[in-house]
């Protein structure tokens, strides 16, 4: 087995028996911005499985995203029966919402992918994969997190396989 091998196994076994430094990242990024630059992955083979290649114009963001229902927006245009409800789903996963809010916070950058690195009971982290297309010498299109092209995004809109075989979700 490669070194990759070993390290995702590291990993997996520190989540699933909640070791005590899991434990303690995740009270350190309780704490930090929901947006957090960080100097290396914390999951380098996932990192290295999704795009991320330790050079200039690579940078990875740690994202903070709260759990639970969603808070209906508020009513406007009256008060019909229609807009009688509590909680609204997203639409989308809590993984395309961190991909999104790493967007909005560089906008200079493009996000290439994401990967998950955590949950508590209030908040779930990723690690999303940023790209400056100037000094990466990459071609990647605009706005791709806002516009569902990531993996995560892809996959929300079901649209991740191409060809015959590929069924649609059903709805």
């Amino acid at each position: 087995m490669g070194l990759y091998t070993y390290i995702t196994k590291t990993f997996n076994k520190e989540y699933s028996k909640k070791s005590p430094e899991y434990k303690l990242r995740l009270r350190e990024w309780r704490k930090a911005n929901v947006v957090t630059e960080v100097e290396k992955p914390t999951n380098i083979s996932r990192a290295r499985n999704l795009g991320y290649k330790a050079k200039e114009g690579y940078f990875i963001v740690r994202v903070k995203v709260g759990r639970g229902l969603r808070a209906r927006p508020k009513p406007t245009g009256g008060r019909k029966p229609r807009h009688n409800y509590k909680y609204k789903a997203p639409g989308v996963s809590y993984q395309v919402l961190a991909e999104q809010k790493a967007g909005k916070k560089y906008p200079g950058l493009e996000v290439l992918n994401s990967y998950w690195v955590g949950e508590d009971g209030q908040h779930k982290y990723f690690e999303v994969i940023l790209i400056d297309p100037l000094l990466a010498g990459v071609k990647l299109q605009r706005g791709r997190a806002f516009r569902g092209l990531t993996s995560s995004g892809r996959k929300s809109r079901g649209i991740r396989h191409k060809g015959k075989k590929k069924r649609k979700p059903p709805r």
